[in-house]
């Protein structure tokens, strides 16, 4: 029998905090996704610039350095850059605020791809009906467009899910207490590292197996309607 000497709870603590750090960081990905698929879309040079920038950028560092290029990092810039101009500051980032921004602009870039994917599929006939019977580009977009493409991109999107809760463990780094930080606190304050480190792992995949009936159902209710 496990032997936990009460530090159970601490491991919950950390899984409610890694569930709402995920659901978080999912939340700015989509919109820095909407973002950076509009960019990629618009006829605007700098847009398509700038989207193309950020999507291989990202994509190409490791979200180890991101991180702590964005915790440690900038506010180390800042405070040189007011030093020099004459000022005293001290600039200390929320880990919860850093880590969740963070690993959403991180995965931003993917759901970036999965998105340009899905609007590329919704047939250009849809968005011409709604224009002839006299939606505005915004209201078309908004009530034809959007909902045909998230439709389309939902397992794009899940398996971004996926990848991205199990990322929120690097966020253990910069003190946050999310399940891995408290699996290690846990570990090594009973020396038992193999009991505390599996139960977390355990965790983690109870996270991806209820995440994942989650999105069968969001399917099947996207779905609802459509001729196979």
């Amino acid at each position: 029998m496990l032997d936990l000497q009460g530090y159970g709870w601490l491991l919950l603590k950390g899984l409610q905090m890694t569930v709402l750090v995920g659901l978080c960081a999912m939340f700015m990905a989509i919109l820095f996704g909407l973002l950076g698929a509009w960019g990629k879309f618009s006829h605007s040079r700098l847009a398509n610039w700038a989207a193309d920038t950020y999507t291989t950028v990202v994509r190409g560092v490791p979200e180890l350095i991101l991180l702590l290029l964005v915790y440690y990092g900038v506010p180390k810039l800042i405070q040189d850059g007011a030093a020099a101009l004459g000022y005293e500051l001290r600039l200390d980032l929320n880990p919860f605020v850093a880590g969740f921004m963070t690993i959403g602009f991180i995965y931003g870039a993917f759901c970036t791809e999965v998105l340009r994917g899905a609007f590329l599929s919704v047939p250009r006939g849809q968005m011409e009906a709604a224009r002839a019977i006299g939606m505005s580009k915004a209201l078309a977009f908004r009530r034809v467009q959007l909902p045909l493409a998230m439709r389309m991109a939902l397992p794009g999107l899940g398996n971004v899910w996926m990848v991205l809760i199990k990322a929120t463990a690097l966020i253990s780094l910069i003190q946050l207490d999310e399940l891995m930080r408290n699996a290690k606190l846990a570990a090594t304050a009973t020396h038992q590292p193999f009991t505390f480190y599996f139960l977390a792992s355990l965790l983690f995949l109870a996270i991806t197996l209820v995440s994942m009936l989650v999105l069968k159902r969001a399917e099947t209710w996207a779905k609802r309607g459509v001729r196979v």
